[in-house]
Parts: structure tokens; C-alpha cells; sequence
């Protein structure tokens, strides 16, 4: 499952070029490639504990599954239209995947959040870097061209489908009765605008960086192959952060050496122009990314006593936080063909990474979100 929910998204951005002058795409459209997956990401989130509650966990997976699919065979055919429902449809399908690993992982593994959480997260940071080094030798090497490139993701989702058929005579559906005061606690939006920030720098590493290191003389396989070694890097903090957050009651020291590795490396990148100085600098942020979103995920089920509020939860931070990331590529556009350069872009992810860091450190207190104390109170320590 967890395969799924990155490759068919990362995988676009080396790409976009190749898109864009085969459908015939403005670049402002063009930029909505990588936008509209996080808008599903934002409008079907809250919908997915939702659909879980009637549908049950498992089945509600297989539909968002099933919507990949469909999402990713779609938009490698025809025009833009076609190219752009696609986009959006294999965003919805993996939101909600998103949505309920994180409440599965709590409900099915209890002892054992930090050890799952950073399985699925690595598995999922593997599949992403794969898909964005692949993009461009799929295309060009293979003569499968962008749209074939695209389409052949269609295969990892085809066998989590056939995998995921045994459980489908599971049906466990959440409780309703369960209630976490989420939209009240400030705990819940610490960790909702922690896991938007880390998700913006994300999506703006993905959409940008490759134009970025192009910029400053890399090929464009090879600035593509940057983003995948950027996310193979990132494998050891996905899978190591959520085994060392279960294992402190405060997770502030992990916050802050995240952030300060997103800072130097954006620094750096700012700072300096040298090719083999920028793959020191992606190799920082490719840490930190990785490190960051295992963090945020399990944030979900650290700050909750039960999986029922850990799918809530998930679902509020999902949205929010995915329609703020969506900005980021977004604004990031704006600025570099405002001042036709990369200064003021860099300068703006720094002050993200400054907002991150102080709401991470409010996500990482040892408390409960029904539970966050008023001034004065001790009941929610553990």
C-alpha cells in the first residue's frame, strides 16, 4: 500500500517539460501537475475516516487503490484534460491511503508504532526516489516517451491490489463515539501545521529543484536523478525517526536537529553556486525530508490514546496541511519568474523552516491532544 502513495506523483516533475510540449500545456499549467494531487490531498482527507466509518479500513484502502489506478492510466492518455483528471484522481486515491495507514498502524500495532511507521514511511520514500531517477530513462532510454513513463506505475498498484484481496473479508469499522476535540487543541494544530511546512518543503524540493540544479549547469537526467538520490537519502531518517520519537516521551531534540538540517542545506544552496557543493546541501535536505514526514506521521498516534482519534487526526492534518503545501510549489513559481532567479525562493523556505521548527517543538510535548492542559495543569503528562 505504501508503495503506491508517492511514485505517481514524484515521478511527474522530471518530466514536466517532455508534458508540457506533448499536450501542449502553458507552464501555468503545466505547474498544476504537481498542485492538483495536493489539492485531492487536501479535499478528500477529511473524507477518508469517514468512508472508513461506513465502509470499514481495509475495503475503504482498496477504493482509494482502485482510484490510483485508474488516475494513473487516465492521465497517460489523450490531451491535457484527460492529463489533468488523472493528476487529481491519483491524488485522491493516495490521500487516502495518507489518511488510514497511520490509524491501521495504531490500531493493528500498538507496541510497536515506531517500528511500522518507519517500514511503511521508508517503503514509501523508496518508491518515490525510484520514480523520480526513473522518469527520464523510462521515457527517453526505454522509448516508452512521457506517457508510457507515466503509465508504467500502473503496475506496482495493480499487484498491491491483488495483495490487498484477502483482506477485504476484514471490516473493521472505527468507532463513532470516538471524539478528540481536535479543532479546539492546540496540540492537534502544532502538529497539523508541522506536518503542512515539512510537506511544503517536500513538494517544493520535488516541483523546483530539478529547474534549480539545471539552472546552475546540471543535465536535466542528471538534476532528476538529484531529486532521487535526495529521496534515497532520506531513507535512513524515515525509518530511524519514528523508533526514536516512540521511544521519548518529548520529542523537541528530534525537531530541532531536523530543522537545522533543512537550514543548512538551504543555506548552502544559497549561499553557493558549486555543483559538487549543491549535492552536499540536497543531501542535507534529502535527510531532513525524510526524517520530517516519518516525524509528522507518527505525531498521529504519539499524541492520541486510540486509533479511532488517530485517523481523525491524521485526516485534519492531512487536509489542512496539504492545501498549505500546495502553496509552496506555487509560490515558489512566482517568485523565480518574478526575479528570474533563486535567492528569494531559498530566503523563503528558510523562514518555513524557522515556522516548522517552532510548531514542531509544540507537536512534540508529552501530552494528549483531548487531553492538552491549560496553564497551571500537569493532568495530560504520561
Amino acid at each position: 500500500m505504501a508503495a503506491n502513495l508517492r511514485p505517481t506523483i514524484t515521478g511527474v516533475g522530471p518530466l514536466v517539460a517532455s508534458i508540457a510540449h506533448g499536450t501542449g500545456l502553458s507552464s501555468s499549467l503545466a505547474g498544476l501537475l504537481t498542485t492538483l494531487p495536493l489539492i485531492a490531498f487536501g479535499l478528500i482527507s477529511p473524507m477518508a475516516p469517514r468512508w472508513a466509518r461506513r465502509l470499514g479500513i481495509e475495503r475503504t484502502l482498496y477504493i482509494g487503490l482502485a482510484i490510483l489506478l485508474v488516475g494513473t492510466l487516465l492521465r497517460s492518455w489523450g490531451p491535457a484534460a484527460p492529463l489533468l483528471a488523472g493528476m487529481f484522481l491519483v491524488g485522491s486515491g493516495a490521500a487516502i491511503g495518507n489518511v488510514l495507514l497511520p490509524s491501521l498502524v495504531k490500531r493493528d500495532f500498538p507496541t510497536k508504532i515506531g517500528l511500522m511507521t518507519g517500514m511503511y514511511t521508508t517503503t514509501m520514500n523508496v518508491f518515490a526516489g525510484l520514480a523520480s531517477g526513473l522518469s527520464v530513462p523510462l521515457a527517453r532510454n526505454l522509448g516508452l516517451g512521457w506517457r508510457g513513463a507515466l503509465a508504467s506505475w500502473s503496475v506496482v498498484t495493480v499487484i498491491a491490489m491483488l495483495v490487498w484481496i484477502p483482506h477485504l473479508r476484514q471490516r473493521h469499522v472505527p468507532d463513532t463515539t470516538a471524539r478528540g476535540g481536535l479543532w479546539r487543541s492546540p496540540v492537534a494544530w502544532q502538529i497539523t501545521l508541522f506536518m503542512g511546512l515539512q510537506s511544503l518543503l517536500f513538494y517544493v524540493n520535488v516541483a523546483w529543484l530539478p529547474t534549480l540544479l539545471h539552472d546552475r549547469g546540471f543535465s536535466l537526467a542528471f538534476s532528476g536523478w538529484m531529486v532521487s538520490l535526495m529521496q534515497i537519502v532520506s531513507l535512513p531518517g524515515t525509518f530511524i525517526m519514528p523508533i526514536l520519537a516512540g521511544r521519548q516521551r518529548s520529542q523537541h531534540s528530534l525537531v530541532l536537529a531536523i530543522s537545522l538540517l533543512f537550514f543548512i542545506g538551504y543555506l548552502g544552496l544559497l549561499a553557493t553556486q558549486s555543483a559538487a557543493l549543491s549535492i552536499v546541501w540536497v543531501i542535507l535536505i534529502g535527510f531532513g525530508a525524510g526524517a520530517s514526514i516519518s516525524l509528522a506521521l507518527a505525531f498521529f498516534s504519539l499524541r492520541t490514546r486510540h486509533h479511532e482519534q488517530a485517523g481523525q487526526i491524521s485526516g485534519m492534518a492531512q487536509s489542512i496541511g496539504y492545501f498549505l503545501a500546495a502553496l509552496g510549489p506555487i509560490t515558489v513559481g512566482l517568485l523565480h519568474s518574478a526575479t528570474d532567479a533563486w535567492a528569494w525562493p531559498l530566503i523563503l523556505l528558510l523562514v518555513v523552516v524557522v515556522l516548522m521548527a517552532v510548531f514542531g517543538l509544540g507537536a512534540a510535548r508529552d501530552v494528549y491532544i483531548e487531553e492538552t492542559p491549560s496553564p497551571g495543569t500537569a493532568d495530560a503528562r504520561r
